[in-house]
């Protein structure tokens, strides 16, 4: 098993990017919040395809609301550092809050459009703190390539225009989503659910299993699909709907005929633990107006 290294310092972390670069050595770069399951594994997995792997672990505090988890979310370095050594990853960065924000703290990356739907609209100045983040680490790590899962599908649209609208210089790969066995999404909030929080919470994936059957049989009204996803939702007692909606996948414009790559994403409180998932599917509107 590879030698893998740990750091806590930007500094640290360049020299030895610095070191890399010299040897003409290729970068991938993951980002994390921590508490690594399998999701997080396949992503470490997907940047062997470079050289040298970092795997950042970073609770970032500015894209948390005050009333969200910040203070309670799951921390574990020492098994996250296991998840890093199995997976193959060459160095962990993991800061803490005062190396990466001085106490006096003021920049920050925003965006319009891709932020105002989905998540953006229900947890405002997230993809303020995640694009201030991501482009810190970018800039600290500046990887040849950076690794998202598309659970968080919003967040990697987001990401892949913020690196293209700042001229950054780093490839960003898009990964599957990676499900129990049962079909739930991997999160680290799932450790939040008791015993019948987590049946409940298959109602997510088994709903949206639907709306796709919905689409592939030739539904291009993607208001019926959303109708039918949230009836399938409501029916759990202990499912509480945020929001299910349809956007484009790469502009997160809302939409309502399924044409192009669409993504329909649901956030869905499950007592009190928010879970996302979503499914991305391609249709051609012109395609079905030729064969009808």
């Amino acid at each position: 098993m590879k030698k893998m290294k740990i750091v806590k310092t930007i500094n640290e972390v360049r020299e030895i990017i610095k070191d890399w670069k010299k040897q003409g050595l290729s970068i991938g770069f993951v980002p994390t919040m921590g508490y690594l399951h399998e999701g997080h594994q396949s992503l470490i997995h997907a940047a062997g395809e470079n050289d040298k792997v970092v795997v950042s672990i970073f609770v970032n505090p500015i894209q948390f609301g005050p009333n969200e988890d910040f203070a309670s979310y799951p921390r574990d370095i020492d098994r996250d550092t296991e998840k890093c050594r199995e997976a193959g990853a060459d160095l962990i960065f993991a800061p803490e809050a005062s190396e990466m924000y001085e106490p006096d703290f003021c920049t920050f990356v925003d965006m319009n459009g891709p932020t105002d739907e989905l998540c953006g609209k229900s947890r405002p100045g997230h993809f303020r703190g995640v694009c201030t983040v991501v482009s810190k680490l970018f800039n600290i790590v500046t990887p040849d390539k950076a690794y998202f899962g598309q659970k968080d599908a919003q967040q990697l649209a987001v990401i892949r225009i913020m690196t293209r609208d700042l001229s950054i210089g780093t490839e960003i790969v898009g990964c599957p989503i990676i499900r129990e066995e049962d079909g739930l999404a991997k999160s680290s909030r799932n450790t939040y659910l008791n015993p019948n929080e987590r049946k409940a919470a298959l109602v997510i994936s088994r709903s949206l299993n639907e709306g796709r059957k919905i689409i592939e049989s030739g539904e291009i009204d993607l208001n019926k699909v959303i109708v039918k996803v949230k009836s399938l939702i409501e029916k759990e007692p202990l499912a509480k709907i945020d929001y299910v909606k349809a956007v484009n996948a790469d502009s997160i414009k809302p939409i309502d005929k399924a044409d192009g790559r669409i993504l329909v994403a649901a956030a869905v409180y499950i007592g009190k633990t928010r879970l996302i998932d979503n499914f991305i599917i391609e249709r051609n509107a012109a395609d079905d107006s030729n064969n009808a």
